[in-house]
């Protein structure tokens, strides 16, 4: 996208702040949730928003995880890794995703189809072990049925392997 265009999108959604308090981590949230990540142009653009300096942008967004710097994969897959999980095989799911993704831990594969993450929880402990592709819930996952799904999200990029 062209840096004209994006400084648009940016300013547009640093624009749409419905609260009343706009803060640089609220602009950041603002500018995240409309592009999926903040380029450079989003940390100048926040930064003369609030009227600070790129410095004082940089050291909150790069504060916070949940930030990326770089456009999202096509497919996102979280792990849960919390207690419950983990006794009932989280550890077999996770190295079963990073052998499918030629990835050695959590990570973007290569050709930028998928983001593979480690959660603390997903909440639904009772469906152990648990894992969230593309933001929809799998309870009760096997490896074997885990490294189907994320094969399948290696070339299928309207999610329908999901």
């Amino acid at each position: 996208m062209a840096s004209e265009a994006m400084t648009e999108r940016i300013k547009m959604a640093l624009a749409s702040h419905e609260r009343p308090t706009v803060t640089v981590l609220s602009s950041l949230f603002a500018v995240h949730d409309a592009l999926g990540h903040l380029p450079q142009e989003a940390i100048e653009e926040v930064a003369a928003f609030n009227n600070v300096t790129i410095n004082d942008v940089w050291g909150v967004a790069s504060f916070y995880t949940n930030f990326r710097f770089t456009p999202a994969p096509d497919h996102t897959v979280e792990v849960c890794w919390g207690p419950t999980c983990h006794i009932k095989g989280s550890t077999a799911i996770m190295s079963g995703c990073m052998e499918v993704l030629g990835l050695d831990g959590e990570g973007d594969t290569d050709n930028g189809k998928v983001s593979l993450k480690y959660n603390t929880c997903l909440g639904a402990c009772s469906r152990a072990p648990v894992v969230s592709i593309d933001h929809r819930l799998r309870g009760g996952i096997t490896p074997e049925d885990m490294k189907e799904r994320v094969s399948g999200l290696m070339t299928d990029t309207d999610g329908t392997h999901a």
